[in-house]
Parts: structure tokens; sequence; C-alpha cells
């Protein structure tokens, strides 16, 4: 199973699938926001990285009246401190690396916050550059519903990397240049899209089979993931199956 499938598992598992479809919403809005405003238009068809910043909240459901309401920020038609994008790199208790990528509209509050989660649990932070390497992007995307041959082979044409399934939910794997066409093959299927975008996907993993460890993991990377100002936890770590089940 891989990272993304089984952390998805886990926390579906633990009941966090309402928060973080919140956490979704959010994430998507601040998104349209940035590109919307440094794209210098609100206009989608003057401004590609609008229009796929829109097409990938659409593809999450998110309400248009969110949607228009972030552009609106983004074009300075709505009031508001400009949202930027940052990205934190930390060890966690055991060597495993972290990536965290935040959406901010204050740098000097963030990086104390996401600071003092992670040296609270055992964990410290990284230079920058010292954990990156690591990892390579990749698209991923996830999402529920019924996979059949069919929809199987159509994902595989788009050139996705991997699929995978677990506990209904649908992991594919693309190179960076391709995940749209997964996302929109499912979307079109009657799937319900979970996650959509690039993600740092570790170039080798580093194996947790150790129920304590794995605990303390999970619980750093859900107080990491519930800050308002964190958009994204990547790890490198690998819990195994047998562990992940006692989770």
């Amino acid at each position: 199973m891989s990272g993304h499938s089984k952390w998805s598992s886990i926390k579906h598992k633990k009941g966090a699938a309402d928060a973080a479809r919140g956490k979704v919403f959010t994430k998507h809005a601040k998104l349209i926001e940035i590109a919307a405003r440094e794209g210098g238009s609100g206009d989608q068809s003057m401004n590609a990285s609008l229009k796929a910043a829109v097409e990938n909240a659409k593809a999450a459901n998110v309400p248009n009246a969110n949607i228009d309401r972030s552009i609106k920020k983004g074009t300075g038609e709505l009031k508001g401190d400009a949202t930027v994008g940052v990205t934190y790199e930390a060890y966690a208790p055991g060597g495993t690396a972290l990536i965290i990528e935040c959406l901010t509209d204050n740098k000097n509050r963030t990086l104390p916050n996401v600071r003092t989660i992670i040296e609270k649990r055992g964990g410290k932070m990284a230079e920058s550059g010292s954990v990156k390497f690591l990892f390579t992007q990749k698209g991923v995307v996830m999402a529920k519903g019924e996979l059949n041959d069919e929809i199987e082979l159509a994902l595989m044409d788009a050139d996705a990397e991997d699929i995978e399934v677990n506990d209904g939910v649908v992991t594919v794997t693309t190179d960076v240049s391709t995940w749209t066409k997964a996302r929109d093959i499912l979307k079109a299927a009657g799937f319900d899209i979970q996650e959509a975008d690039m993600k740092h996907v570790p170039l080798q993993s580093i194996e947790i089979d150790n129920l304590e460890a794995a605990q303390k993991l999970m619980d750093l990377i859900s107080a990491i993931e519930e800050d308002e100002d964190v958009s994204d936890v990547h790890t490198n770590a690998d819990i195994t199956d047998e562990i992940a089940a006692q989770l």
C-alpha cells in the first residue's frame, strides 16, 4: 500500500474525514485567491493558473460561492490580508522526514506555531533543502468509488503510474503533468474526489514497524494538520500494514 493511500485509510478509521473535507475547501479557496492575484486577472480565460485552480476546486465539490469569493479576494474586490504559500521542512522523532506546506496570510504566526507543534512532540525543524531532496513530485488523485476494469483501463491509458484501492479509496499516482486527466476520469465516472494535487512522494521510504513509534508519528502529523495554516504534510515514513491495522 502506498504512503498516501495508507495515511488516508488511517485517518478515515480515526474519523477525520469530515474535518479533512473542511480543510480541503479552505485549501482550494486559498489557492484560488493566490492564482487570481499572481495571474493578474479574475478572468479564467485570461489566467491559466486560475482556471486550473477553479477546476480543481470544482472537482473537490467546493461550492461556487466559495470560489467566487476567493477570486474577488485575489483581485482585490474583497479586502483582506494576502495569502501566500510557504514550505517548511522538519524531522519527526526517529528521524523520518516531513515536508509541511502552508497557505497563510501571516508567516510570522505560522512558523512559530508549526515549530512549537513539532518540538513539543519530539521533532525538530530542518534547514531549507535538507529534506526536500528525499522526495520527488508526483500527481496524486484520491477518490471514493467503485473501480472497475473499464475505469482502470482508462486511467492506464491516461498514463497512470500506479493505481491502488484501499477501504473504498482509489489512489492514482501520475506524472505531475497528467494528474488532471486521472481526476477528470474519476469525476466523470461518479467518484467522490478526496484529493487531487501534486504531492511530494518519497524516493525511498523509512519503514515503521513499531506501534508506539507509529502512534507518535501519527499524533505529530495530526497535530500539524490541525493548524489552520497547514495545507499538506508529506512524510517518507511507511507504516507497515500490520501496524497500520492496529492504529
